[in-house]
């Protein structure tokens, strides 16, 4: 029985959600106890609860301690089976979040998986789904962990009734770790602002700014189509295409922010990472970490990446799976940012 304070590091429910995804990979119990102590909130909230029911119905666990506010859990994982899923939060909660804590155990398994998952595909403080489709995926996928990911109705906070459909294909025994240090050659960048149910002078402004904050032309800013009862919401994303790698970066619109503020907060992100030669950015730094551990895991060696920062998130995480893992990382401070090393030992 693996014993994790959820209050150290970070503290948050990313430290609850990569628990879940390697005891259903390695079959190690765990127990977590101080569930997200530090926050206003602290304990399950709605989203993390389906987290770990969706881990529980995947595996098969048995569970203390599932229950919203709770503060201390026990999971006792049992054979992953691969199958059709249905997993809805039931607020705005995070559905990305959901399908992240049991996507790395389905990709282990001898069969493909189906899930539709309902919630915020949108939201604050979870990836959202562009960024899951266009930098997240398509890593997994050089990793030999392919994925169809596909984005059916937009949730956003408080609203949600967002739904994503993905399929999970097998990668067991075809996991190749690699290295990514460079991000290779600048293929495009563009931004897209989704505002249902909102004014489009929204979409524009936002556009506008961002277009003059980066130097960006009409053909780089587009207003996303959307319908209006997935509204009232609004992110505006900006998407950076490179030879080898991709990034997103988001920004929500909410009451009594200007969208120009929303704007400057997308090219504050994007000049960030702009500023700097490293691969990754902040946010994929730190969810690379699992699915590479997991190949190092698999086929032994050691595989690099390098990232703009190094977040809190980030070092919670290395921590946590080098608890279930027999990997461990290293991280140096190098001229473009930083170079984080996962190895076999």
């Amino acid at each position: 029985m693996i014993e994790i304070d959820g209050s150290v590091g970070e503290g948050g429910g990313q430290i609850l959600r990569t628990s879940l995804a390697l005891s259903m990979c390695t079959g190690q119990p765990f127990t977590l106890t101080k569930i997200r102590a530090g926050r206003a909130k602290p304990g399950l909230m709605r989203q993390h609860l389906t987290c770990v029911n969706a881990a529980a119905e995947v595996c098969g666990a048995e569970v203390q301690g599932a229950e919203l506010n709770s503060q201390s859990l026990v999971f006792t994982p049992g054979p992953v089976r691969a199958g059709d899923y249905v997993f809805n939060v039931g607020t705005a909660g995070s559905c990305t979040l959901v399908l992240q804590t049991v996507w790395p155990a389905l990709m282990l398994t001898d069969a493909p998986s189906r899930l539709k998952l309902g919630g915020g595909t949108h939201n604050p403080m979870a990836p959202p789904f562009h960024f899951l489709e266009r930098a997240y995926a398509p890593l997994l996928a050089k990793l030999g962990a392919k994925a169809d990911l596909a984005l059916r109705r937009l949730g956003f906070y408080p609203a949600g009734g967002g739904e994503i459909e993905a399929t999970i294909w097998p990668a067991k025994g075809s996991l190749q770790p690699f290295d990514v240090n460079d991000r290779g050659a600048k293929l495009e960048s563009f931004a897209e602002c989704f505002a249902p149910a909102l004014p489009r002078s929204v979409a524009r402004r936002e556009l506008e700014q961002l277009g003059t904050s980066l130097g960006w032309v009409d053909g780089q800013l587009r207003e996303a189509a959307c319908r209006q009862n997935e509204g009232p919401g609004n992110a505006l994303l900006a998407t950076l295409a490179y030879e080898h790698v991709s990034e997103v970066f988001t920004a929500f619109g909410e009451k009594g922010v200007s969208a120009e503020h929303v704007a400057k907060e997308v090219a504050r992100e994007v000049r960030a990472y702009q500023v700097s030669s490293a691969a990754l950015g902040p946010h994929l730094a730190d969810q690379w970490a699992l699915p590479l551990a997991l190949g190092l895991w698999c086929r032994g060696g050691e595989a690099s990446y390098t990232c703009a920062e190094l977040t809190p998130h980030a070092t919670t995480n290395f921590d946590v799976i080098e608890q279930f893992l027999p990997v461990q990382f290293s991280t140096m401070a190098i001229d473009a940012g930083f170079l984080v090393k996962g190895r076999t030992g």
